[in-house]
């Protein structure tokens, strides 16, 4: 099924032709003209299936009918977790739109509000936000509803997770009525689908995301090592394998810059992206890593949003990560647009637990495999796949 099937304007589809998309992804052929229909959507899509093309694109169609009217104002509106997702899919957005006469803009905090505001006087057809700085720019009076037409909600679970719910409903309880909802998440957990239930009315319901757990582009493999050899162990990796740029998800901000520090120390150069560098830096790395002149990242969860990069060959989770379903959005960073890709874990006797969440959550166990020189002195159980947490078990009958 070619892009031109899915009542696609032929100037958004001379963008994507000139991206090199060929075919729409399960997502976009699913979503799309849903969008398209103005049908209200709530969608499950990981990482890594064109989730952002499958609102953006339609999105785009439906907005080049018209324009902006006032100052202040936007028509189109999309909430994201980050700011490194903002400015990833407000690219997005230039890129498929970049025969239209359309304008965009990327609102984040952790920068100064002057540039923001100004982009904003003379108003702008989509706007993608994330909600914090959006309410603070809303209660300045610096950007104003009542032309919105359409509302993406991108990555819910995350905004739940990283304790948005105030300002996404704050957001929401201001929005014009009437105007179409779109929501797509990695999971529909029951948060998500209360957020839904709340804010979108008689949805359209799609769900790609069992589908999309394990694809058979990328290689997954887990590494069992002690605990205190991890570090040694992926040196030892990035030195002996021939991979041209890495990304290590690691645990926490602390993590990542002593886990940089190690590889420095070794003649490994590395560089770290997390929620403690300023937002000049962090914009710098990501644009480094993406250009190719940084080699190895390494990142926390949830500073690694936005990192969108096609052909990048392998990941690696140096810490496991929770919830269960974070693994899955990781290794999507790999294996992406018909490319081939690694993602190796090393996992250590204390991370069996989350081990048999994620397990469990693929359906499979994950192939594992030894280094010589690292063979754990603590085995690694084999993992449970019908593992339940302590606080979902049912308590058992007297």
């Amino acid at each position: 099924m070619p892009f031109s099937t899915l009542g696609l304007s032929p100037a958004i589809q001379k963008s994507v032709a000139e991206l090199g998309y060929d075919q729409p992804t399960e997502i976009q052929q699913k979503a799309i003209p849903i969008v398209l229909r103005g049908e209200n959507l709530i969608a499950a899509a990981q990482t890594g299936t064109g989730k952002t093309a499958s609102f953006v694109l339609p999105m785009l169609e439906m907005l080049s009918k018209g324009e902006t009217q006032r100052k202040k104002r936007i028509r189109g509106l999309v909430l994201v977790p980050t700011r490194e997702l903002a400015i990833q899919v407000e690219q997005n957005v230039q890129q498929y739109g970049k025969h239209l006469n359309l304008t965009s803009l990327a609102m984040y905090g952790g920068v100064d509000y002057a540039p923001q505001k100004q982009a904003l006087i003379e108003g702008v057809d989509i706007l993608v936000a994330t909600p914090g700085r959006l309410i603070d720019l809303y209660g300045q009076h610096s950007v104003h509803f009542d032309e919105v037409e359409m509302l993406v909600l991108d990555e819910a679970d995350r905004m739940l997770d990283m304790g948005f719910i105030e300002d996404i409903n704050k957001i929401l309880a201001r929005l014009p009525e009437n105007i179409q909802n779109l929501l797509f998440s990695a999971t529909l957990s029951n948060p998500v689908r209360e957020l839904a239930r709340t804010a979108i009315d008689n949805p359209t319901e799609i769900s790609i995301a069992k589908h999309s757990a394990s694809k058979d582009s990328i290689n997954q493999y887990m590494i069992t090592v002690d605990k205190d050899k991890k570090s040694a162990l992926l040196t030892h990796l990035l030195t002996e394998r021939d991979w041209s740029q890495v990304l290590i998800f690691i645990g926490t901000k602390h993590g990542a810059a002593k886990l940089v520090s190690q590889l420095e120390k070794r003649g490994i150069a590395a560089e770290a992206i997390h929620s403690g560098r300023n937002q000049a830096s962090r914009a710098r790395v990501l644009d480094e890593f993406k250009a190719g002149t940084v080699k190895y990242l390494v990142a926390t969860g949830v500073a690694a949003r936005g990192i969108d990069i096609d052909d990048l060959p392998c990941v690696i989770n140096y810490d496991l990560p929770f919830p269960a379903d974070d693994y899955v959005h990781r290794i999507g960073r790999t294996g992406r647009a018909g490319s081939k890709g690694e993602a190796v874990s090393l996992v250590s006797r204390d991370d069996f637990k989350n081990l048999c969440m994620i397990e469990s959550r693929l359906g499979h166990l994950i192939k594992r495999k030894t280094v010589e020189g690292f063979t754990p002195v603590k085995d690694v159980p084999i993992s449970v796949l019908n593992y339940v947490p302590k606080h979902k078990r049912q308590p058992l009958e007297s």
